[in-house]
């Protein structure tokens, strides 16, 4: 009996050893692939610089969805589809002013419109200005905030090596501040830019009235960190300056846009399915290479690499790039309400939505069991430096997708440098690396491989 428990456990540990040796030539072949073969980066390259910033509802977006699905299509998938979605269609106008009125002295200071705000009157705005720190300031100033525009200048922590942590910490100055100030009887808001570094790009991002009455909505801009803190030291020094700022931003009807979606058929299991995806849309300030183009064709990489192996799933995979994340999440709504009806059962969703850099590893939402499973697979991409395996958010558009037995993950790449890119008017093509951004699909690609091979535990 002994030596037939020791053999057992011998021909399993043999195995497990193969099957580990066959699983990392195949990740082997998947880095390789990506990064010498892979159609990524001039995708991104098209996306950013012959497109452009594609705020939903916006033409660039509509491009957007009809070149993606064109490049979707070369791929020689089993279909690529659209998915209609309304979406919110919020337009930024003329480029924004503003000064520090400090006595007769104006000094000139970058904002730029927070998205959903409204507009100043068309002189623009005048006011006083105060500073706060948090919310909670609010109610204890009180009176005081009457007819002021209010500033929040609470920065981003600088001690936390997850800088999500850190935008966590403090956006919901940017998200509620206005709405919040707006009860006090502020007449606007300045937000300090979500940005860890001093620079001079005021960093956009969505804003919400909540429910207040239309009556109250004041309007709301950000202002670039090294102006903030230029704001602030002058506020200091004469409390009693005057805040000028003028934006012409307005909200228009919903309109029609789509979500691209492209889809391999699973040649064993095609009623289980693998999502991958990033969101097509972008702020206007810029062309969103960090945010999300390069989710986007990392997304759409994963899909051309099998392709290129000759790998045939065998759960059913597809790529899903999802509209108006930014500002209304409407995409991933409109997919989760899709997939439901359609009776679909997702055993993984994967998102890239935190910019190209390196890749560190993966943010997992599941349970105990699955986390064990895929935290075991790390010597297999410790080769490629892949370490970070946390339970954690996966992503904003796959966030209200549910099935039975689904692991979510999102995809970890190095964030020191994100959020000064983040939402601003640098977040350009010309910040990509395209190695970066290569070895990112290649991991993606790498963790739907071992899902695909091993399922999940149910």
């Amino acid at each position: 009996m002994k030596k037939s428990i020791m053999l057992a456990f011998v021909l399993c540990n043999s195995f497990l050893a193969l099957a580990q040796k066959k699983d990392g030539l195949v990740l082997q072949t998947i880095y390789k692939t990506a990064l010498t073969n892979s159609q990524c980066y001039s995708w991104l390259d098209y996306l950013s610089n012959q497109i452009g910033g594609r705020l939903s509802g916006s033409t660039n977006a509509e491009k957007a969805v009809f070149y993606t699905k064109s490049q979707l299509e070369t791929l020689g998938l089993d279909r690529v589809f659209l998915q209609e979605v309304m979406v919110p269609k919020w337009v930024r106008g003329d480029k924004e002013v503003a000064y520090i009125v400090n006595n007769k002295t104006k000094i000139a200071v970058p904002i730029c419109a927070l998205g959903g705000s409204v507009a100043t009157p068309k002189n623009g705005l005048l006011a006083p200005i105060i500073e706060v720190h948090s919310i909670a300031d609010l109610a204890q100033l009180g009176d005081k905030i009457k007819g002021k525009i209010v500033f929040f200048n609470r920065p981003m922590d600088p001690e936390n090596i997850e800088t999500f942590k850190s935008y966590g910490g403090c956006v919901d100055q940017r998200f509620d501040g206005a709405k919040e100030a707006s009860k006090w009887g502020a007449v606007g808001t300045i937000v300090r830019s979500m940005n860890l570094r001093l620079d001079d790009f005021p960093h956009t991002g969505v804003q919400s009235y909540g429910d207040i009455p239309k009556s109250q909505y004041i309007p709301t801009a950000a202002i670039s960190t090294n102006a903030a803190e230029l704001l602030s030291k002058t506020l200091k020094k004469n409390p009693t300056l005057k805040f000028y700022f003028k934006q012409s931003c307005q909200q228009l009807p919903d309109v029609l846009s789509y979500n691209v979606v492209g889809e391999i058929k699973g040649s064993t299991h095609p009623e289980n399915i693998m999502v991958v995806g990033g969101h097509l849309d972008s702020w206007d300030l810029a062309d969103g290479s960090h945010d999300d183009g390069a989710g986007v064709v990392q997304s759409m990489e994963v899909l051309n690499i099998f392709k290129k192996m000759g790998y045939k799933p065998q759960n059913t995979l597809r790529v899903v790039l999802f509209m108006n994340e930014e500002n209304g999440g409407k995409g991933g709504e409109k997919y989760q309400e899709l997939a439901q009806s359609n009776h679909e059962n997702h055993i993984l969703a994967l998102e890239s939505d935190s910019g190209g850099f390196s890749p560190r590893g993966f943010s997992l939402e599941c349970d105990e069991a699955n986390f064990a499973t895929i935290s075991g697979w790390k010597t297999l991409f410790e080769p490629y430096l892949i370490h970070s395996f946390v339970k954690g958010h996966s992503g904003s558009d796959i966030e209200l997708l549910t099935s039975k037995n689904l692991v979510k993950a999102g995809l970890k790449p190095d964030s020191q440098r994100y959020f000064d890119y983040h939402h601003a008017l640098n977040d350009t093509f010309d910040a990509i690396n395209k190695r970066e951004l290569e070895l990112g699909a290649a991991t993606m690609t790498s963790l739907v491989y071992l899902i695909d091979q091993y399922g999940v535990v149910k």
